[in-house]
């Protein structure tokens, strides 16, 4: 059972994921994203998602800077952005990156989106920076089952995680089983859906019997389907709230009810339709 924030799932390469972080998409760069990760910081929050596309690594690294936190003791992971897929200008982003960033090596280094025609080598550039000891572990963001499975058929250095939009309108559960299979951990952006599930009739009457927000509700089922969760809030009693989901589990009968909310909703992109 998951019982504590600095609780971590082990990944592929028997590198430590704390099960719960803070992502930080759509927080604006400078005191807002500084606040944010403080706050997530002083919580007990050791896992901080940002990327090229959310524009405030370096707010993100300003926070960690300034936390007091051995280096070792967080969890950082950021993404390549789909304009700069390709072998040498991935490399270039990711330097970029790590200098916003003010850190000598990143935790985790995703492929933000499956840009067709690009993402072979941009795994490629992944491998690299991971043979150099530049990031701890490699992973995808996006990528649906043929997308890994083109992946797994040409790398030295399996992915170690893939985070896609998962909340119980998106259950994904073929998706989920396939990266159980081959020792992927799934990650969950939006797990609230946008706030839309929060008012889910399901979700509100749970919340009620346990006592509990809609939004630790959900957060609590992804942790019991083994879902690596990064619930987004610029709002310090939102992330502390976040936060306070390890002292209770849900029952076998309403993980259930919660599954059967599934409506195959998306909220983003279709990974096999994108445009940007």
């Amino acid at each position: 059972m998951i019982n504590h924030i600095t609780d971590c799932t082990l990944l592929n390469n028997k590198v430590k994921m704390p099960w719960l972080g803070l992502g930080v998409y759509k927080v604006k760069e400078g005191a807002e994203t500084e606040q944010a990760v403080s706050t997530a910081l002083a919580t007990g929050y050791r896992s901080i998602d940002t990327a090229t596309l959310y524009q405030n690594e370096a707010g993100v690294g300003q926070a960690i800077a300034s936390s007091g936190i051995p280096r070792q003791d967080i969890f950082v992971t950021t993404k390549v952005w789909n304009s700069d897929q390709g072998y040498e200008s991935t490399l270039k982003a990711f330097d970029q990156s790590l200098k916003k960033l003010r850190l000598d090596y990143v935790d985790l280094y995703l492929i933000h989106w499956p840009v067709k025609g690009m993402y072979l080598e941009t795994w490629k550039a992944l491998e690299k920076l991971y043979h150099d000891g530049l990031v701890r572990a490699v992973g995808l963001s996006n990528f649906l089952i043929h997308h890994i499975q083109d992946i797994l058929a040409m790398c030295e250095v399996r992915p170690a995680v893939d985070q896609v939009e998962f909340h119980p309108e998106l259950r994904q559960e073929g998706l989920h089983r396939f990266c159980i299979e081959n020792l992927i951990q799934l990650e969950a952006w939006a797990p609230l859906g946008k706030g839309r599930t929060l008012s889910d009739p399901t979700i509100l009457a749970i919340a009620e019997k346990y006592g509990k927000t809609p939004a630790q509700i959900l957060i609590r089922w992804d942790l019991q389907h083994e879902v690596v969760t990064i619930p987004k809030s610029i709002q310090p009693s939102r992330i502390v709230e976040n936060a306070q989901v390890f002292d209770f589990e849900i029952s076998a009968e309403d993980m259930a009810r919660i599954d059967q909310i599934d409506k195959n909703l998306r909220f983003g992109a279709h990974p096999d339709h994108i445009n940007f």
